[in-house]
């Protein structure tokens, strides 16, 4: 019996282990390692931080996706990872032996070395976090109702990029709910966006990101660009515009400017940059055969531009159920496939609110209702093909008309 290591039930681990289990039942063991008991859906954080979602929807138990008589869960933490020795150091379990490990442990917030941003700005790259930001913005409500400072009404997210956007859209439609708490008109709770870059949304055309730029705008957003942010001071972001130092005063500051991959990537002396391991035709480490590295740690090159594709949920699942099958050929004993990985995006669509959004499906662009409806149908998609009927009967988004 093989025996196989999971690292990271997000989309890629949990696909893999998914499509895996199906095949080599009899003939591998699976033991999937996550920190938590469940999946979350990380492209919709950003409605739990602003509360226009309960953290219940984005979430499903892993215990619902796993065979136990072919895949065991293991609740830890990784510490790192020996690649010779083929060995996974848990905080608690301590150590793992494997034949083949995926690793798929995620992303972690990027401050690019600038001052207080880790210890002054609230972070989204989990549920926890999520939802602490969502408690934090009530809090802060409730303080203004009690003090009748101002700084308490303003909401700055550091960062314009996907992620940013999406999330102003969604504080925008959490906005009277934040005013009721703190006995206001909602025009007097404020949000900011704060970015350096002055052409904002680069994935998409510059008529369709000028559309969301304006879509985000006019929900009584304002988009601060070309404002390089330079520290987050307790209650304060500082940034240079226009060759001046200004600052913007909030006790709701959000940190969205980018992601790198999990640290334990460095921790295990992997070839790595910025956490992320450029990786083989058939996603492995270039220097250890057994070991597929996939999702947000994995920089998977796009040989027409000679950059690394973006790291997003479509390609984590189509990495996921490529690795699926290279295991199993690997497992059967013929190797790896003799067909390399490649990935062709079906499209990109961001939500703002819940009735908005703008995107690329294909070739097709597409704005407003349409784009929002496409949004929660790619959801759906992604619940369906991971977590089976069942989950997708009781958290799919079925919310299309309204």
């Amino acid at each position: 019996m093989k025996k196989v290591v999971v690292l990271g039930a997000g989309y890629a681990g949990l696909q893999t282990v998914h499509k895996l289990q199906k095949k080599v039942k009899g003939k591998a063991e699976i033991i999937l390692v996550d920190k938590d008991d469940y999946h979350y859906e990380t492209t919709e954080l950003h409605e739990v931080a602003s509360g226009t979602q309960p953290a219940l929807k984005i979430t499903y138990p892993i215990a619902d996706i796993i065979d136990p008589a072919v895949t065991k869960f293991i609740q830890d933490e990784v510490v790192k990872l020996d690649a010779t020795k083929k060995q996974v150091q848990l905080k608690q379990h301590g150590m793992l032996d494997y034949d083949y490990c995926v690793l798929a442990l995620g992303f972690v917030s990027e401050t690019f070395g600038i001052k207080g941003a880790k210890e002054n700005a609230l972070e989204m790259t989990n549920i926890k976090q999520s939802l602490a930001i969502y408690d934090h913005i009530l809090a802060s409500m409730k303080k203004y109702k009690e003090t009748k400072d101002k700084r308490y009404l303003q909401l700055v997210v550091c960062g314009a990029g996907f992620t940013g956007i999406e999330l102003a859209g969604a504080l925008a439609e959490g906005r009277p709910e934040y005013a009721k708490v703190a006995g206001v008109a909602p025009s007097e709770v404020k949000i900011t966006v704060v970015e350096a870059a002055t052409r904002l949304l680069p994935m998409f055309s510059e008529k369709l990101a000028d559309y969301g730029v304006k879509l985000v705008e006019s929900l009584d957003v304002e988009l601060l660009c070309g404002a390089k942010i330079s520290e987050v001071a307790p209650g304060e972001v500082v940034y240079e515009k226009d060759d001046q130092t200004n600052s913007l005063k909030a006790e709701t500051i959000i940190w969205t400017t980018g992601v790198s991959g999990s640290p334990v990537v460095g921790e295990s002396n992997l070839q790595e940059r910025r956490g992320r391991v450029v990786v083989t035709d058939n996603l492995t480490d270039p220097n250890f055969d057994d070991l597929y590295i996939l999702g947000d740690v994995a920089a998977v090159m796009d040989k027409e531009s000679g950059r690394p594709y973006p790291t997003t949920a479509q390609i984590a699942t189509e990495m996921a159920v490529y690795a699926a099958k290279d295991l199993e050929s690997q497992i059967n004993g013929n190797g790896h496939l003799s067909t390399p990985f490649v990935y062709k995006s079906k499209g990109t669509v961001a939500s703002v609110g819940n009735t908005h959004g703008f995107g690329v499906i294909g070739k097709l662009e597409i704005k407003g209702y349409p784009a929002s409806m496409m949004k929660k149908m790619i959801m759906n998609k992604s619940l369906f093909e991971i977590g089976g009927f069942k989950e997708f009967i009781a958290k799919g988004r079925f919310d299309l008309y309204h």
